[in-house]
């Protein structure tokens, strides 16, 4: 993860209390969230996290897992996901210049 995970830990727990602000998209892999967010989201640094039209693909560490379990059963449950063993949580993220839109993928390995 770059070095300030603090940013995808408050987006996620914005996102947890704002549900508004995201749509869940469906996909055919049962260990992947994905979310399409507003971009009126208030979301710190964009430029690290959020390049536009490029992928940033980042692992969680351990400490986040360890610290932030509940947040992310919320997610594992949003997305119906019966992998409560994952030992790895990878995050993609992007901005989709021409929707306007940020995407967030959550994968739980």
């Amino acid at each position: 993860m770059a070095s300030n995970s603090d940013s995808i830990f408050n987006l996620l727990s914005y996102l947890k209390r704002h549900e508004a602000n995201y749509q869940l998209i469906k996909n055919p892999y049962n260990n992947i969230i994905r979310l399409v967010i507003s971009n009126e989201t208030p979301i710190s640094d964009t430029d690290i996290y959020f390049p536009s039209n490029q992928l940033m693909v980042n692992r969680l560490s351990d400490d986040f897992l360890a610290q932030h379990g509940e947040l992310l059963n919320y997610y594992l449950d949003l997305g119906q996901i019966n992998n409560p063993h994952f030992l790895e949580v990878w995050v993609t993220t992007t901005y989709i210049k021409d929707v306007k839109k940020y995407l967030l993928e959550l994968s739980f390995e």
